[in-house]
Parts: structure tokens; C-alpha cells; sequence
């Protein structure tokens, strides 16, 4: 029977790490790492290229062996319970693992039959994840002739035939176009729904965005912040207030008066005259209440008025010193972390 563990807040978790350390000759890839994944929700492992994201995730999937510290997921050490392990995990990482020369369906057949399904539940099995991925229609195409969005979606069905409790998804979407792209992230958020645990490694802040409930941070291997997407937002600060103003014609007046306020001390305002707004930084709840509190004594009529958090490639700036790598820069990613670490 599996053991799950359970964080200091009673919440249960279905992956837990503890001082996870992982050397490439003087070359700290993971140095450190502690970690929570709560079961049924996505953890977000944001970090540079090299931080160290496909080396935690191999460790987990129990591809690789951990130098010092320990993995739990689904309450299985990953040392000292590898083949356990392995028939509770499913894996897709940045490159289709699938064989190119079979067919969608023979693919998923033969995963399942090593996973120890009988012909029967294989076959039925096969069936309902080329529907699931609407990937029926090419079931007997070779995998070869189906296009880079086809193939990862083989790929997450592939890694789904032996019903994972947890799933490892390393940069799934690196180079597909975003209609694929928002396919995938349909297709795992429909896997949460069921229950399945994700840990999610990627460099697309609008991934992270769409899919992760909690997000951890890594650099040089270590782990520099962890938290909800709005909580590191608000550990970063940078708040903005948004006024419009009813009358467009206030917009440049407003601004040019708020500075000479002096509230947001060298902070100035800017005009985005396309959202018909003023854009004013405040560092504390004393200065947003100072400035409502001033244009609301001026007499100025307005619109709305909003409160805005920084943007998650702005806080993956201020925490790593960068912003995230682009999309070309995501392709490589796991290549260069390959040669790095």
C-alpha cells in the first residue's frame, strides 16, 4: 500500500523533497532543493536555462540517482523504490519518446502491454486516449507522417496508458504553435480535474500562468522562492494603480498633477493612452490611498480605477536577474541544460 505524506498544514502531499543534492563533477546542479507538490494540483518549477529543472525531474522519475537528500512521490522513495514508483508516475519531456516507425495505436498498445495490462484493457486502453487526444483518425498512420502537435499529444497519451498519479512534464510544449500549445494545456487541466498530480517545468511565464497553482522558483540549483502566482507577485512589489479617468482629455493633466503630488516619491506616472488610463506606481498601501484620496479631493470624475500586480516575467526578472528565455530559447533549453549541468 502506498504512503502518502502530509506538509506541516495537514494538506497532503503527493510529492515531497528534502535536501536534494545532484553534482556534475564541480557543477552543483541541484544543491539543496527542498519542494512540496499537494496532490491533485500543478507545481510550476520556473528557472533559467541550466537552473536545474530536468535534473530534478529525472531524480523524481527515477532516471537519475540523487548524490545526497530525499524524494518521496506518492510516498514511494525514489531510491529505494524504483519500480514501484514507476508504475504510479507518467513522464513527457521535451522530445516525443514515441516510436516513430508505429502507429499511434500500436504505440500505445505496446506501452500499455509493458505497463502489464492485459491485451484486452491495452486495446480498450489505446482506444480511449487516441479519442481523448483526437487522435483516432491517424491511429494507424505511423507516427512519423503526424505533425509536431500530433506527436506531443501522442506523447501525453503515451505517458497517461497507465493511469499516473503523478505526471512529470518537462518543457511539454517547447516549439508547437500556440493552437497546439493551448490544446495541450486543455489537455492538463483535464487531467488535474481527474485527480492527477502535476509537476510542470517550463520557461513560458503564460504557461505557468494558465496551468500552475504554486509556483518554485530554481536557479544555479538552489531554490530562490516558491508560493502562489500572486503571492510572489506581491513578494516582489512593484503595484501600480491604473485611473481612468471619464473625460480622455484629463489623461496628460492627471499625470503631470499626481507627480507634482510628490505621494509616489520618485516614482513617476505614465499615460497609456490606448486603455485610456494613468498608470501610477505605489510601493505601500499608504501612497494607493493617498492618491485616491487626492484625485477623489480634486473633484475629477473617473471611469475605474484598478490595482495591478507585476507580471510574472517581471518577477522572474527580479528574482533570477533576467527575463525568461523566448520561445526559441525554450527549444533549447533542455539541450543546453544537458551540457551545463
Amino acid at each position: 500500500m502506498t504512503r502518502i505524506d502530509k506538509n506541516p498544514r495537514g494538506a497532503t502531499s503527493a510529492v515531497t523533497v528534502r535536501g536534494l543534492v545532484k553534482h556534475y563533477g564541480e557543477t552543483k546542479a541541484l544543491d539543496g532543493v527542498d519542494l512540496d507538490v499537494h496532490e491533485g494540483t500543478v507545481m510550476g518549477v520556473l528557472g533559467p536555462n541550466g537552473a536545474g529543472k530536468t535534473t530534478l525531474v529525472r531524480i523524481l522519475s527515477t532516471l537519475l540517482a540523487p548524490d545526497s537528500g530525499r524524494a518521496t512521490v506518492v510516498g514511494y522513495d525514489v531510491v529505494r523504490q524504483p519500480r514501484q514508483l514507476r508504475r504510479v508516475i507518467g513522464l513527457t519531456g521535451q522530445y516525443a519518446s514515441v516510436d516513430e516507425k508505429l502507429p499511434g495505436w500500436e504505440n500505445l498498445y505496446l506501452i500499455g502491454r509493458l505497463l502489464d495490462l492485459s491485451r484486452k484493457d491495452a486495446r480498450v486502453r489505446a482506444d480511449e486516449l487516441l479519442e481523448r487526444f483526437s487522435l483516432t483518425d491517424a491511429a494507424k498512420r505511423p507516427a512519423s507522417t503526424y505533425s509536431g502537435g500530433m506527436r506531443r499529444r501522442l506523447d501525453l497519451a503515451a505517458s497517461m496508458i497507465g493511469r499516473p498519479q503523478v505526471l512529470f512534464l518537462d518543457e511539454p510544449t517547447t516549439g508547437l504553435d500556440p493552437r497546439t500549445r493551448n490544446e495541450v494545456w486543455a489537455e492538463v487541466k483535464r487531467m488535474v480535474g481527474d485527480g492527477v498530480t502535476v509537476l510542470l517545468t517550463t520557461q513560458y511565464m503564460e504557461e505557468a500562468e494558465q496551468l500552475a497553482s504554486q509556483l518554485t522558483v530554481v536557479d544555479r540549483g538552489k531554490v530562490i522562492a516558491n508560493g502562489a502566482i500572486e503571492e510572489l507577485k506581491a513578494k516582489v512589489g512593484g503595484r501600480a494603480l491604473r485611473v481612468r479617468p471619464a473625460d480622455p482629455a484629463q489623461l496628460r493633466p492627471l499625470a503631470a498633477w499626481i507627480d507634482d503630488l510628490g505621494i509616489t516619491g520618485l516614482a513617476t506616472t505614465a499615460v497609456d493612452a490606448g486603455r485610456g488610463s494613468v498608470l501610477v506606481p505605489v510601493l505601500s498601501d499608504e501612497q494607493l490611498t493617498a492618491v485616491v484620496g487626492a484625485v477623489t479631493a480634486r473633484g475629477i470624475t473617473l471611469a475605474s480605477i484598478t490595482t495591478e500586480l507585476p507580471s510574472l516575467d517581471e518577477v522572474f526578472l527580479s528574482l533570477t536577474g533576467h527575463r525568461a528565455g523566448t520561445a526559441a530559447d525554450a527549444a533549447t533549453a533542455d539541450t543546453r541544460e544537458e551540457v551545463s549541468v
